[in-house]
């Protein structure tokens, strides 16, 4: 299966803003974003002179950012924009509402990892289980009432230890849509997401008119 290989950093650079794709690094002055804030690429410090951006290099930027945020290939973005345009409601608000109920994005979201990059990873060596089964597909679409837990094999595991003390003083972070138990290892989908539970500054409009075109 084809994926993104290289330094994560350049696609922050390259959108000149911080997706926080490497977790705590983010925050830390070892951060990219805080050393060189251009894009990169031999000619990347010219490249923060160009003229103005147009409609259309703002639509394609702000595509990129969501595929790069989430970390979704072209091919399966652009499926879960036609479906979002099929259901009801907005296409922008259902695009993303799909995005964060991704299993990779909803583990991330739940505090078990410091990246969805790190969660998607744990999903796929089948550290975790929704409703009682294994699931190791990272697309996996939760819906309301799903229990998403840490498998019982994994949880004597070093890293899941670790984690259940972090997230004992990081409870506030679960998004309300979601809620997360230390003690249990698992949490459950309360709602479908809306678009305020959504904290990515995204302009999902600008999405929707590039795929119109």
């Amino acid at each position: 299966m084809a994926r993104y290989t290289e330094s994560v950093c350049k696609l922050c650079r390259r959108e000149g803003q911080k997706l926080f794709l490497k977790g705590d690094r983010c925050l830390s002055p070892k951060c990219a974003m805080e050393r060189r804030a251009f894009p990169p690429g031999m000619h990347g410090k010219k490249q923060t002179f160009r003229r103005k951006t147009s409609d259309y290099g703002l639509q394609l930027r702000e595509k990129q950012k969501a595929r790069r945020i989430y970390g979704v290939l072209e091919r399966q973005f652009r499926r879960y924009f036609e479906e979002a345009n099929r259901a009801t409601g907005m296409t922008g608000v259902n695009l993303l509402a799909m995005l964060e109920r991704r299993l990779d994005n909803v583990v991330y979201r739940m505090g078990f990892a410091d990246s969805r990059a790190q969660a998607r990873q744990l999903v796929r060596h089948g550290h975790f289980e929704v409703n009682g089964r294994k699931t190791d597909i990272p697309s996996f679409q939760v819906s309301i009432g799903d229990v998403i837990a840490v498998r019982e094999p994994a949880r004597s595991k070093e890293y899941f230890k670790e984690r259940a003390q972090l997230m004992q003083g990081a409870s506030g972070s679960v998004p309300t849509w979601l809620r997360s138990s230390v003690v249990d290892m698992k949490g459950e989908v309360l709602n479908t997401p809306a678009r305020e539970d959504v904290e990515i500054p995204l302009n999902e409009q600008l999405i929707v008119e590039y795929y119109s075109r």
